[in-house]
């Protein structure tokens, strides 16, 4: 009898303790670590993305931390296909491995994988992206109301960060116009098969501690150098990779639209409106067992450890 695999998987808000416990659990099962964060990818991006310390890295081996530039185009079809390759190698060492990451999109491309999309003429997404040269994010964002309205609420409730990203924004509206069809009628038409089972642990706090934390980790980010980062970063702040929260808000304060201070709350303010998204979004997940971001180790170990027999 084939000995099943399982991915165990841990999902939650920024700054709830994710990495610690996947470290604890990594050192339990003696198994490896594959990140899912989409901002912890780039190797120029370490404090404004929370990347694990030194000590933490090598308190466990981990994978897909600080592996790409901000100047690689890489999206998270390139992620899944790297992960699953990644993974199907782990498991010959061990049929128990982990990923950790808040980045919902990410996390359901490795448990589901991607809908398979027909191939667009590329001069399709040549004229989309002239358009939008001349008229900005506000034309994508009104051609996809136009052509996918269902897909543009949803995005709008679950993901809005979506809505400021021109590449994946040129994406649904090619395929709308390619096709035909809406970008939404194409998603959920398979089931990706994969090689393992996955065992999804949420963690959660009352929001008051959530934010609490939060915005110590930001004064924490300042402390250990963010403005130095952000300042290195600052001339290529067009670059998609760094239209993120910690970076946004630092470049505005260096092109003197705000003070220091100002640009500080609104790291914590928009680090917040991103965790209660992460949560909207992780709370959608199906068989996912919540616990507080101070239970026992041993309470997750044990009820982990029943899943698996």
């Amino acid at each position: 009898m084939t000995q099943s695999n399982f991915l165990i998987t841990i999902i939650g808000p920024t700054a709830i303790g994710k990495t610690a416990l996947s470290i604890a659990l990594a050192n339990h099962f003696n198994c490896e670590i594959i990140s899912c964060d989409s901002r912890q990818f780039f190797k120029e991006m370490k404090i404004g993305t929370a990347v694990p310390s030194d000590e933490e890295l090598s308190a466990a081996p981990h994978h897909f931390i600080q592996n790409k530039s901000i100047f690689d185009n890489y999206s998270v079809g390139d992620f899944e296909r790297e992960a699953i390759l990644k993974l199907d190698e782990l498991f010959q060492k061990n049929n128990l491995q982990i990923m950790v990451g808040g980045s919902g999109l990410y996390v359901d491309a490795i448990l589901k994988g991607f809908d398979d999309f027909p191939d667009i003429d590329p001069t399709i997404r040549e004229e989309i992206k002239a358009k939008f040269e001349v008229n900005g994010l506000a034309f994508l964002q009104n051609k996809l109301k136009e052509l996918d309205s269902i897909y543009f609420e949803k995005i709008s409730i679950e993901n809005p960060q979506t809505l400021q990203n021109p590449q994946r924004m040129m994406r649904f509206v090619e395929v709308c116009l390619g096709t035909g069809k809406p970008y939404s009628s194409f998603l959920n038409q398979k089931k990706n098969k994969r090689n393992f089972i996955p065992i999804i642990i949420g963690l959660e706090a009352e929001r008051e501690i959530m934010y609490d934390r939060i915005n110590r980790r930001v004064d924490l980010m300042i402390e250990d150098g963010l403005l130095e980062e952000t300042k290195t970063l600052f001339p290529n702040k067009q670059l998609n990779a760094l239209q993120t929260v910690g970076y946004r808000e630092l470049f505005d304060y260096f092109e003197e639209k705000t003070s220091l201070e100002f640009a500080i709350e609104e790291i914590k303010k928009n680090t917040r409106r991103f965790a209660k998204r992460q949560l909207t979004w992780f709370k959608r997940t199906e068989n996912v067992e919540w616990f507080d971001y101070e239970s026992d180790l041993n309470k997750i170990i044990n009820s982990t450890t029943q899943k698996i027999k």
